[in-house]
């Protein structure tokens, strides 16, 4: 994939384009403690934030990431991007786990639904949120085809250094099973 299709398509994924399967109250051990990271699974590191990746998925170079996404690392399948896996740091001013969430789900697609919010326990931070939201995607720029329902997963909060993180998870409906996403969530941890 060329770098300019490839920076396009991450941009459009940030912009929350594909599916999540949806989950419930998954998270993290407790603040201060370990991620999670799954045998075998690669992981996005930033100085501040890391996530694990699943085997399938190839990390993006730093030419191929829109602006403010630290890290991300996708999955194609025929020419098509069925997931993203995003870090992205200092999105938006905030204070709290709180006000990063409200940045996060400013951030959404336009037309998008929100369908909640809640607390979600991520290693190495006192507070963090879990947005969830889906929408339907452009078929623009390899994503799937234009009026796919998608969903979509943020687990954002602030970092070490008090700016607002967000590890983002899109993904086509039936591309990402419930174990993996439950994994990729437990798997973020803020150093």
């Amino acid at each position: 994939m060329k770098t300019t299709t490839a920076r396009r398509a991450a941009a459009a994924l940030s912009s929350g384009v594909l599916t999540v399967a949806f989950l419930a109250g998954c998270g993290n051990d407790k603040a201060g403690g370990t991620a999670s990271v799954p045998d075998g699974w690669g992981r996005l590191k930033t100085p501040t934030v890391s996530v694990s990746y699943p085997k399938n998925y190839t990390e993006q170079g730093s030419g191929e990431r829109s602006k403010y996404n630290a890290a991300a690392a996708t999955r194609m399948e025929n020419g098509t991007t069925v997931s993203t896996i995003t870090i992205q740091i200092g999105f938006t001013n905030a204070d709290s786990a709180e006000e990063a969430a409200i940045g996060a789900e400013a951030g959404i697609q336009m037309g998008a639904t929100l369908l909640h919010t809640t607390d979600v326990k991520v290693a190495g931070t006192d507070a963090a949120k879990r947005v969830e939201f889906e929408f339907s995607s452009t078929g623009e720029d390899h994503l799937p085809p234009k009026g796919t329902r998608i969903r979509g997963v943020i687990v954002t909060g602030l970092d070490s250094k008090k700016q607002a993180f967000a590890v983002r998870v899109d993904a086509q409906k039936g591309k990402l099973d419930d174990a993996d996403l439950t994994k990729i969530i437990k798997s973020v941890e803020v150093g």
